[in-house]
């Protein structure tokens, strides 16, 4: 009988900072996983041809335009290879035009080695690798998708959101914060973390604001309802709900829409209660306020 010889798996990684490259080294064969380094795209490219990688992670000396131009190619030949971009630069163009071809995730500099790592850790952990994530129509003030009911997919389009939003970084991380609220709030709730529903998500931005909408394929909710959630608590009332969510058997939490509250300058449901707008007003671009004024 012959042993089954399980094979390693293996990550094409361009060049980066020594910190990251090491970061990344030290991770992925804390894995079993073997690494294989390309010093420019045109060899990334060429080495996909010669054969599949389970990972591919881009090198921060190359730029993000020419990163998601290399998706795009080893998207032609490698319809479902996995690639995660690091890149120096926030541009909501470039993210979009990645998410459109495909990418697992877009990572903007200055990095978390941590929030780095987990991103890393949970491309390498799926088997088998399906987008999940779909963009219907994007401009550069409006971008509407859908995403996929699990945690992966709601993990993915927070990263997306956090680097291909151009506003100071204090406004960008309250709304990112109270997105990923609301979106794990729509998919457990709203969808019951069922992978074959799709919620539906529009990022806005104006002059003077950033607008994230969500909507769920649920029936929705009234606030009279939700005994299970800390939703518009007074200070006496605020750990009320979690005796509520023990007898319904709820995971801990439920701090969610308080949260989102706190964070934005405005939560707006419709009457239903599964269509809902967080908005967060930002100063506007100095170009455009003199065209105002």
């Amino acid at each position: 009988m012959k042993a089954i010889v399980h094979s390693r798996k293996t990550a094409l990684v361009g060049d980066s900072t020594p910190n990251v490259n090491a970061m990344l080294t030290r991770l992925l064969t804390s894995e079993g996983w073997t690494i294989e380094r390309a010093v420019d795209n045109k060899t990334a490219f060429l080495r996909v041809l010669e054969r599949p990688f389970d990972l591919i992670i881009t090198g921060q000396k190359t730029s993000a335009s020419e990163d998601v131009e290399l998706l795009r190619k080893i998207k032609s030949v490698r319809p479902n290879a996995r690639m995660i971009i690091l890149a120096d630069e926030n541009s909501p163009a470039d993210v979009i035009e990645a998410v459109r071809a495909g990418v697992f995730s877009y990572f903007c500099g200055p990095y978390s080695r941590l929030h780095l790592a987990h991103v890393v850790r949970s491309a390498m952990d799926d088997l088998v690798w399906d987008n999940g994530i779909e963009i219907l129509s994007a401009t550069s003030s409006w971008v509407r998708l859908t995403a996929r009911c699990d945690l992966k997919s709601a993990e993915r389009l927070v990263d997306f959101l956090r680097a291909g939003t151009n506003i100071p970084e204090p406004e960008r991380d309250d709304i990112a914060s109270a997105f990923h609220e609301i979106l794990l709030n729509a998919m457990e709730h709203g969808a019951h973390f069922d992978p074959n529903q799709y919620i539906d998500v529009s990022f806005i931005r104006s002059q003077r604001a950033l607008v994230c909408r969500i909507k769920d394929p649920g029936p929705g909710f009234s606030p009279e309802e939700v005994r299970h959630a800390a939703f518009c608590a007074n200070a006496e009332e605020l750990t009320r709900h979690i005796a509520v969510r023990q007898e319904m058997g709820l995971r801990p939490g439920g701090f969610g829409l308080l949260l989102a509250q706190k964070l934005c300058d405005e939560v707006i449901f419709n009457e239903q209660g599964n269509d809902v707008l967080l908005i967060k007003y930002v100063n506007a671009p100095a170009q455009a306020l003199r065209a105002v004024q």
